[in-house]
């Protein structure tokens, strides 16, 4: 049961494979790996921990040679109980209310149902993350009597079923009277607010509707609208497809919760152990207001994470924090720390920054191979050169150095790459680092801190604040002397000591060299670190800027 590394991925895998052997030891033929979601609403980040969770497992299995199905369900056929805050068209919305999510229009108007719409969005956006599980519809599942055999046996077991749930109940919230694993929506309304009014022992189950009046018997094996309350539901489905391995929230893990019902069902009534699973945490945001949900119209989808980590890194975010972990994403300032910490992460899997030990080398080898994007599900080789890395603060400020123009930065990072001698042993991949740069330029334009956002003031133009004549004095020692020379510089840390020189030369400080120096060239009293800053800009610009001092 041991796995090869002590990443949690690669220890469910080697759990899955030992659980689910036969008697004589036998592997399985394939693995069934499953997930799934009511889209009820924009479907938010802390939802896709549970796809990233499965995902990353399926891939250490399949890293093991084995065969799997990852199998992601969504449940639209639920009940549309509430309309999100962010949904427009909200009064339509809620004539809605109580039928199938399959059969509420898309307010959008731009696919078939509302249901629909969300699982687009989804379907779209987790390629870019390297997962593309088999999707399958559970509205059009139950409305061809796909589960037919499998709500008679419920039928068939309900006095079973009850004391199952009763099980884990308090008296007060005992089933009281007749009791039903199943609830119909009414074929002529398509609400379900109906009441079971019996079982013929067949095929044959007859409901009466409280909303329109309709009563009528259906045949299990034709009808649309019946389907297995939720704790039924999700176990018949586990022998359906022969699930093996499935996490949950810790809501569904809390103890008698429905994972615990989940597995009796699954065994006393359908004949199947349940999968192996865990449990995990919740996850937040930071630097953006309010807790993430989907019913409530608050979330935060991974399209939007997108827009700020590119995709290694947003699977790094999983991939090195344990599911039963809970964390936040950040937006603020620590969004810099982050890349630093991937990157150092890709500095010691490719071996060009030395792990402490073999131990903490491994850890950090295999968080780096799960986060790439994988292809065709399984971890890409690590072949080549190591990639040439630009830090994302040094990133942020090249886009604002190139005022906002992300090509013209790339461009002056090619020719820098170029020029480096001697030269790197490593390769500078340019459509990779256009996306860190996509997503560097939209954090300064959307979450960056007012205080980190800054853009270099045309040549001529005055300082932000008048300077004093000391001030301006040392501006032209430092134009003069260091600025005129920038390119004499082999390396920031001779730069800086070149900037010292002028604060000594000019009698101020160097405090206020630099507060000078940044109101001459961008408008305020701070900004970056002035000898690596100074370097980024090229040498004509920044003595245009200069020039009337």
């Amino acid at each position: 049961m041991k796995s090869a590394t002590n990443h949690w991925a690669d220890e469910t895998a080697a759990k899955i494979v030992f659980e689910k052997s036969g008697a004589a030891g036998d592997e399985k033929e394939l693995y069934t790996c499953a997930s799934g979601i009511t889209p009820s609403g924009s479907v938010h980040i802390g939802n896709f921990r549970e796809i990233i969770s499965v995902e990353l497992v399926a891939q250490s299995l399949r890293d093991m040679g084995k065969n799997v199905r990852f199998i992601y369900s969504w449940d639209d056929y639920d009940v549309f109980r509430k309309v999100p805050a962010d949904m427009p068209k909200q009064d339509e919305l809620k004539n809605y209310l109580r039928s199938p999510i399959t059969m509420v229009p898309d307010p959008w108007e731009r696919d078939a149902n509302y249901a629909r719409h969300h699982e687009v969005d989804v379907e779209n956006t987790l390629p870019k993350v390297g997962i593309s599980p088999e999707y399958i519809y559970q509205a059009e599942r139950y409305r061809t009597s796909v589960y037919a055999q499998g709500i008679r046996k419920a039928l068939e077991k309900r006095s079973v079923l009850k004391d199952i749930l009763d099980k884990f109940r308090d008296e007060e919230h005992k089933i009281q009277g007749e009791w039903w694993p199943v609830s119909v929506f009414c074929e002529k309304c398509n609400k379900d607010e109906t009441e079971i009014e019996g079982w013929d022992g067949d095929w044959g189950l007859s409901y009466k509707c409280k909303k329109c009046g309709c009563a009528e018997t259906l045949d299990i094996r034709s009808a649309k609208g019946i389907k297995l309350s939720w704790r039924i539901d999700w176990p018949m489905r586990w022998e359906y497809e022969k699930v093996d391995f499935e996490p949950a929230g810790k809501d569904h893990h809390s103890q008698g919760g429905s994972f615990d019902t989940a597995k009796h069902v699954c065994k006393d009534v359908y004949n199947w152990d349940a999968p192996i699973t865990f449990r995990y945490d919740f996850i937040g945001t930071k630097g953006l207001p309010g807790k993430m949900s989907s019913s409530s119209g608050n979330v935060i989808t991974l399209d939007f994470v997108l827009n700020v980590y590119t995709p290694e890194l947003t699977r790094y975010l999983f991939a090195g924090t344990r599911p039963n972990t809970e964390f936040s994403i950040s937006f603020d300032l620590d969004v810099i720390k982050i890349y630093e910490d991937y990157d150092k992460t890709e500095r010691i899997a490719w071996k060009t920054e030395e792990a402490k030990d073999e131990a903490a080398y491994q850890k950090e080898k295999r968080i780096y191979e799960l986060s790439q994007v994988s292809v065709n599900g399984k971890t890409p080789k690590m072949e080549g050169a190591a990639p040439y890395q630009v830090p994302f603060r040094h990133l942020c400020n090249l886009i604002q150095i190139a005022d906002g123009d992300i090509e013209k930065a790339l461009a002056d990072i090619a020719v820098a790459f170029n020029e480096m001698q001697p030269k790197p042993a490593q390769s500078l991949n340019l459509p990779a680092l256009r996306v860190r740069a996509q997503c560097a330029k939209y954090w300064i334009e959307n979450c960056a801190p007012e205080d980190f956002k800054f853009r270099l003031l045309p040549a001529g133009s005055e300082s932000g604040r008048p300077l004093s004549d000391t001030e301006k004095n040392a501006i032209r020692i430092l134009r003069d002397d260091v600025i005129s020379k920038i390119e004499e510089f082999a390396d920031d840390k001779i730069c800086s000591t070149a900037i010292y020189a002028v604060a000594e030369k000019a009698g101020i400080d160097g405090k206020a060299l630099f507060g000078a120096a940044y109101q001459a060239l961008i408008g305020k009293d701070q900004g970056p670190r002035l000898a690596s800053f100074l370097r980024s800009i090229d040498i004509d610009r920044l003595l245009g800027i200069l020039k009337e001092y």
